[in-house]
């Protein structure tokens, strides 16, 4: 069983938070933590590990009181999450949930603002209705807390960038999308009279693709001079950071509400499914840009500026509904706790891996494979559609970290990722008589097995309760461009030589 943490061990992580955060300085890191895989880690568990690694903010994908209890005391700023916009559409409902979730919570549980819907502002008239509920939302939610005397926690909406024109070459030429303009009007009438910020989506490596990009811009430690933008008042962009940030404020310029705080509450780069999402990118990445961050060196359009980002995110969200095969992969942390790659999240810059969390046990050393009894095609379709519907087999993509492996192991990959996911359930490795139990480990190159941890050392999904009323995302946060499928054969190459 998973170990209660003691008071006096959460006392010294606080310490701890402290020490490695006292430097002066107003960019703000902070990390988003969502619940959908086949184990959770318990609330209390990432609470330790965000102050072990001297993180002060958080962005989390719900507000159950049970999350909320697991952070009070612990100094943590809070950003929580209102998905189902379709529930809270009137003055009085909203004043209900303002008081259930946040004033009984306001002290202890630090809560700053009410990220509300997924980058759920989308172009087209498909979307019209689902706008319309989120400003009916954003509006009745923050009049909720201007009335129950809470003003300064600030309710947002959340955007991505196909909220702006499509094939920007430079900043300066950003708005948004025709279509938007009138409802993005009332959204930001919204946040002017309450001083709230703009809340954007980041992911350099989508955008790079999307835009045909060269994929080095991804990275800020690019030097190929041949990549810079150029923009006018002499701003020149280096990577695709600083050019998705101010093409942001241009458009926000051009809306009349240029003076606004723009928030990153996702910052992403994938470990996994996608053409460079890989530890190794990640690492490089984060190990620029969150200096940065802390810097205050803003952005060509911003110079001297704080910048508030949450990386994205703490751990892998297995359950995520597949749209894109990455979405499962944005963790810092494996299930087991172990973190993926180096990362020091106070923005110092030291090469480091981040805690690692404590008391989380693995199951035995214990793998399903195929074997290789039979080539019968309709049969290991069927067996292999049966694995996958349990198990994620998103690695097994294109770019992702096990999409090279031969026929027989990738249906040996199928079948161990359900009878992981079973915790290693007598019979889940039958197949119809095609998989069998072993104990040497099948892993191959970069492509990792895995052994899931004890059943009962998180807390187990619940589909049902992960998906229902406003307090659920229904792994939207997960989602992006879902375009962006089209286009990874075409980059998978050019990934491969940075």
């Amino acid at each position: 069983m998973m170990m209660n943490i003691p008071v006096a061990y959460r006392f010294v992580a606080i310490i701890i938070c402290l020490l490695t955060t006292s430097k002066v300085v107003d960019g703000a890191i902070g990390i988003t933590w969502g619940r959908q895989s086949v184990q959770r880690l318990v609330p209390s568990l990432v609470v330790d590990l965000i102050l072990q690694n001297g993180v002060r903010n958080a962005r989390i994908y719900s507000s159950q009181t049970d999350i909320l209890e697991a952070f009070s005391g612990s100094g943590i700023n809070l950003n929580i999450g209102l998905f189902n916009v379709a529930v809270i559409l009137d003055n009085n409902t909203a004043f209900d949930w303002v008081q259930e979730k946040v004033v009984k919570n306001y002290v202890t549980a630090n809560i700053r603002r009410i990220f509300i819907g997924n980058y759920v502002f989308k172009s087209g008239d498909n979307y019209q209705r689902i706008r319309n509920d989120a400003m009916t939302t954003l509006e009745v939610i923050q009049y909720a807390l201007n009335r129950a005397g809470h003003g300064d926690i600030k309710a947002a909406l959340t955007h991505d960038t196909p909220v702006l024109k499509d094939n920007p070459t430079r900043p300066s030429e950003a708005e948004f999308k025709t279509d938007l303009v009138v409802d993005m009007s009332r959204v930001l009438n919204t946040l002017k009279a309450n001083n709230s910020p703009f809340v954007i989506k980041i992911f350099p490596a989508l955008f790079v693709l999307n835009n045909n990009m060269p994929p080095i811009f991804a990275f800020p430690d690019n030097n190929d001079s041949a990549t810079f933008v150029k923009d006018i008042n002499g701003a020149v962009y280096t990577h695709a950071f600083d050019f998705i940030y101010d093409s942001f404020l241009w458009a926000l310029e051009k809306a009349g509400a240029g003076d606004l705080e723009v928030v990153v509450d996702q910052l992403c780069w994938p470990t996994d499914g996608f053409p460079g999402g890989n530890f190794s990118a990640a690492e490089r990445f984060y190990r620029v840009l969150l200096p940065r961050v802390v810097s205050n060196r803003g952005t060509p359009k911003r110079p001297g500026r704080p910048i508030e980002v949450y990386v994205h995110s703490l751990s892998d969200e297995t359950r995520i509904p597949i749209f894109e095969p990455w979405g499962r992969h944005w963790g810092i942390y494996r299930s087991n706790g172990e973190p993926k790659y180096k990362i020091d999240l106070t923005g110092q810059g030291r090469d480091i891996y981040p805690a690692r969390a404590k008391g989380i046990m693995r199951m035995p050393e214990r793998w399903c494979v195929f074997k290789n009894n039979t080539l019968n095609a309709n049969i290991l379709e069927k067996q292999s559609q049966i694995a996958c519907n349990g198990g994620d087999c998103t690695s097994l993509s294109l770019g992702g970290s096990c999409s090279r492996l031969s026929f027989e192991d990738t249906v040996s990959y199928k079948f161990n990722m359900y009878f992981q996911s079973t915790f290693q359930e007598d019979g889940s490795c039958d197949f119809d008589g095609l998989g069998e139990v072993v104990t040497e480990n099948p892993s191959t190159g970069e492509c990792l097995f895995p052994v899931e941890v004890v059943k009962g050392t998180q807390n187990l999904f619940d589909k049902q309760n992960s998906t229902s009323g406003a307090d659920h995302g229904k792994g939207m946060h997960g989602i992006g461009d879902r375009c962006a499928v089209c286009f990874v054969l075409l980059i998978s190459v050019l990934w491969a030589v940075f």
